[in-house]
């Protein structure tokens, strides 16, 4: 699956994320790429909506990985402050990865070297000229 969206508001931004929630099964990862302020986390919030969770979502940046209980399992992860694969083992988060229960969601997966590779879905966040996003959704493998 490529899928290609406009969003011009954070609510739209959520929109994209509820559409992509129907999708996801156990085990899935899902890398959400782009720059800070792009509306990774937004999309996020949308995610977790379609999986029927009721929690506010938030990011996880100082804490590096939250968890929301729903439809399915949301393992929310911003490698933001990390460098390495190792240091996500040392910190305990890469049970977080497959074969995982639930969904993960990684922003910064560029950050960890193996991240991207064992994601099912990269979502692209692009901000255009006048503030709109741009969000690219591909399906690896």
């Amino acid at each position: 699956m490529n899928k290609v969206a406009i969003a011009h508001t954070a609510a739209e931004t959520e929109e994209i994320g509820i559409d992509l929630a129907s999708i996801l099964r156990d085990g899935t990862v899902v890398s959400l790429v782009g720059p800070l302020g792009a509306g990774k986390t937004t999309l996020v919030k949308g995610i977790a909506k379609g999986l029927l969770i009721t929690e506010v979502v938030v990011s996880p940046t100082f804490l590096l990985a939250r968890e929301y209980r729903g439809r399915l399992a949301l393992h929310h992860l911003d490698a933001y402050r990390l460098s390495s694969a190792s240091e996500l083992a040392e910190v305990g988060l890469d049970d977080l990865l497959p074969p995982a229960e639930g969904v993960t969601a990684v922003e910064w997966p560029e950050r960890v070297a193996g991240i991207l590779e064992v994601s099912d879905l990269v979502v692209r966040i692009d901000v255009l000229e006048g503030g709109a996003r741009r969000v690219t959704i591909r399906q690896r493998g």
